[in-house]
């Protein structure tokens, strides 16, 4: 089987004046499809960076990613958006979410931006939607636009917002960040629960050890390093 997320000798220099900062150094794995991976370690492992290259959000230094076969540094702009469109959710730290749209809104986009240049735009998956603001527990809160919402209810939102076209992949940098013990174990079991039901590739961000025992695989990181990887609970 083809992995679905493949990294070879990932090396990443910030450059700032004279100066040269490695975040990444020759990283590599593979990640089957339907796998549900953890990445951790500290602040400054390389955690994000390592997030933002398998998104396609930024290029390596050196090295490359091939995303279901394709590398993604071959590809154009408008290449790269596309495959980013049509096989990976995303879900930022940061929320991301669209201040002048309701929660319900800010889902929804989502859809439409799938559905760009698409000549058989799919409809909003109703049913999908149910079972993710339910399980989210932000069923009662959809009308609500993003400052009438608690931090922990904006990153569900945004939970949904990136599964609610079932991607292929979903990268998620710390999807509990915000969240107290309840709504942390919602939202993993519903990553959990997506990866096995749906067969969608979880990668997931965290520097919370007890989180990562849900995933498969738990790949440890310090210093732009891969350092072990052992096997989660999952």
């Amino acid at each position: 089987m083809q992995p679905i997320i493949l990294a070879q000798n990932l090396c990443k220099t910030y450059r700032s004046g004279k100066l040269e900062v490695p975040a990444l150094r020759n990283v590599s794995f593979a990640i089957e499809p339907g796998e549900f991976v953890a990445i951790v370690g500290p602040s400054g492992s390389g955690k994000s960076t390592l997030f933002y290259i398998l998104g396609g959000l930024t290029q390596a230094t050196s090295g490359s990613v091939l995303i279901d076969g394709v590398d993604f540094a071959k590809l154009s702009d408008a290449e790269r958006t596309k495959m980013r469109r049509a096989k990976i959710g995303f879900v930022f730290q940061r929320f991301n979410l669209l201040p002048t749209l309701s929660a319900m809104g800010n889902i929804e986009i989502a859809q439409d931006i799938a559905n760009l240049g698409d000549k058989d735009a799919k409809p909003l998956d109703q049913a999908l939607l149910k079972r993710l603001t339910e399980m989210l527990s932000i069923d009662g809160r959809l009308d609500h636009r993003p400052n009438e919402l608690s931090g922990g209810e904006q990153q569900r939102v945004a939970i949904a917002r990136a599964m609610i076209t079932r991607p292929a992949i979903v990268l998620a940098d710390e999807p509990t960040g915000n969240l107290d013990t309840k709504n942390s174990d919602a939202v993993l079991h519903m990553l959990r629960q997506s990866s096995r039901e749906l067969n969608q590739t979880v990668l997931m961000i965290t520097h919370n050890p007890e989180a990562a025992q849900i995933a498969d695989r738990i790949l440890h990181m310090r210093d732009g390093e891969i350092t072990h990887i052992e096997n989660g609970k999952g």
